[in-house]
């Protein structure tokens, strides 16, 4: 099998099993990023989620802090820490203190959505302002705070001054790639639930991106679902988990994530099925033979710089073998 040599990375929304409690969850988050580490998987980053009972990505510094105090080496960031939430001078003075009790191992993804209903995003918001669109500004801002002493401005982040915390720009739209080029900084893209874009954000920010301190090139990482297992059969079994995941978010409804089902035609309807599979197109499936063959394929068309994997898999013995699966995939083994 051919070595497709490209660093992966593991995303976590940290969701409750069905029968699981919220520290189930949080455990669980834990095992996973000490088997991916051994595994050789570069980053582990953990979303940002609120009011969904399900997911308990809430506080996601605190997740990455516990994190990063049950691993030796790989890196712990946020997939992403949603601005509109957040003080940029709170965010930086906790990733400054986390970086300077774990130095060289955390990254700090940006988003520019709240990450929850309109509601919450108010219960949240750090002002009445709308402070979506002030997101390129907050971003500035996080640069300067973790930039060396002379740029700093009367306020400043202590810790953070001079600690350099690779920042990402994350996007699930066209709108934040132009962010990222503009600023010269790498980009994700949430293709592992808003595909549509996809293929224009990623030709958006290459032939935009402005070289920066930062970045001499473009670097471009796509999150995408992995479902990887002995068989096509069992990976489809599987993947009943992740489907069930996102007719929870078709529907609006809070279930916990589901063991797998024979067959997903009892509990959508078509055109649920239709949107709930929209979503989740950009996924890998199958078998080891399988899976290299769709990575070959989604490589020669796009030729991304790195791939962050997310797994809805039931068992968690089943998942860490997906990530290992995957993982030897990109080896060549």
């Amino acid at each position: 099998m051919s070595n497709i040599q490209i660093p992966v990375s593991v995303l976590n929304l940290v969701p409750i099993r069905k029968g699981q409690e919220a520290k189930d969850a949080i455990d669980s988050m834990v095992d996973l990023a000490q088997a991916t580490e051994k595994m050789g998987y570069s980053r582990y980053w953990i979303a940002e989620h609120h009011n969904t009972s399900t997911l308990v990505s809430s506080a996601t510094a605190i997740l990455i802090k516990h994190t990063l105090e049950n691993t030796e080496r790989i890196r712990v960031g946020s997939g992403g820490i949603m601005l509109p939430n957040h003080s940029p001078l709170v965010v930086a003075e906790q990733f400054g203190t986390m970086a300077t009790i774990y130095p060289n191992r955390l990254d700090l993804g940006l988003g520019r959505a709240p990450g929850t209903d309109m509601m919450t995003a108010s219960a949240l918001r750090r002002s009445q302002n709308d402070s979506v669109y002030t997101f390129p500004e907050d971003v500035n801002s996080l640069l300067t705070y973790f930039g060396p002493m002379e740029r700093q401005d009367y306020v400043k982040a202590h810790p953070g001054v001079g600690t350099n915390i690779p920042i990402y720009i994350l996007g699930s739209s066209t709108d934040s790639a132009y962010l990222a080029a503009k600023l010269g900084l790498p980009y994700v893209f949430a293709s592992h639930f808003a595909p549509r874009y996809m293929e224009e954000a990623i030709s958006i920010y290459r032939a935009r991106f402005q070289p920066s301190e930062y970045l001499d090139k473009p670097y471009m990482t796509v999150c995408l679902n992995v479902i990887a297992a002995e068989s096509d059969e069992e990976a489809r079994w599987e993947q009943t988990s992740m489907q069930q995941f996102f007719l929870n978010v078709v529907r609006g409804t809070q279930n916990p994530l589901q063991p797998p089902v024979e067959s997903m035609d009892d509990i959508w309807q078509p055109h649920e099925r239709e949107m709930a599979t929209s979503m989740s197109s950009v996924t890998l499936l199958g078998s080891k033979n399988s899976i290299h063959q769709q990575l070959t394929n989604f490589q020669e068309k796009y030729n991304v710089d790195e791939i962050m994997a997310v797994s809805y898999i039931y068992d968690t013995e089943k998942q860490k073998r997906s990530y290992e699966i995957f993982k030897e995939v990109v080896d060549g083994k």
